[in-house]
């Protein structure tokens, strides 16, 4: 069954928006009376579509008590990639659970912020949205434009880590291990070039912990992928 989010509910009736209702129209090809899911906050309802002339309107048929987020906010910090890799990174961290991305603007970053960003913004956002429809997850992770070192430097967590590979450092497991009751996690990636010595250093002195993910060098758009794997192994009931 499709699933879809929504926001606009009158009278046990939701109204899909455009994109959406184009795409149970024109790609799925639905009909009156066909069943789909729809999410409003984080709520899971059963619902059957009731019209299709303009908008699509589905009425409740009934709420589920299925909730398929983590027990752990996972915040991703991924240094600027390019479209391809960045666009790979936000649908697949997304089916593994990430609940919100930070673009970050590093030294060694390849691409850089231009007058575009907001429409890449709006872009990864719809990226994020089809892919928590498709793994059928209960919020939309937000993604936030690209911010620098200082910005980053001053996001809260429970538990900030840095993914590096260059040198002898903590385990990630034994890390996730000991902190099994945290309840937010930052990942902070690197770009291809890896992170310049200075703003290691300074992450480093604002409480982000250097892990290893292993003996083998891993991509940039690998990295978060085995992460987010991790926690999910880790927080798996």
């Amino acid at each position: 069954m499709q699933r879809y989010f929504s926001n606009e509910l009158n009278n046990q009736v939701f109204t899909l928006n455009n994109d959406d209702s184009y795409h149970i129209k024109k790609v799925m090809r639905m009909n009156l009376r066909e069943k789909i899911e729809i999410i409003n906050n984080e709520k899971l309802y059963i619902c059957e579509i009731i019209n299709i002339d303009n908008l699509v309107e589905a009425s409740i048929i009934e709420e589920k008590n299925d909730y398929n987020e983590m027990d752990v906010k996972v915040i991703i910090c991924q240094s600027l990639v390019n479209e391809q890799k960045m666009d790979f990174i936000l649908q697949k961290d997304t089916e593994l659970g990430a609940y919100e991305f930070y673009p970050y603007k590093a030294v060694n970053s390849v691409i850089k912020e231009n007058n575009k960003i907001d429409k890449k913004v709006l872009r990864w956002q719809k990226i994020v949205k089809e892919a928590s429809e498709q793994s059928k997850r209960n919020i939309i992770p937000n993604v936030n434009k690209p911010i620098d070192i200082n910005e980053l430097i001053r996001l809260d967590a429970s538990l900030k880590l840095i993914c590096t590979v260059n040198e002898v450092t903590n385990n990630i497991k034994k890390e996730l291990q000991e902190h099994q009751s945290c309840d937010t996690i930052i990942i902070v990636v690197g770009p291809e070039g890896g992170f310049a010595k200075q703003e290691k250093e300074k992450l480093i002195q604002n409480g982000f912990i250097p892990v290893s993910l292993g003996k083998r060098v891993l991509r940039t758009e690998t990295a978060s992928l085995l992460v987010l794997s991790m926690i999910n192994y880790e927080r798996m009931v």
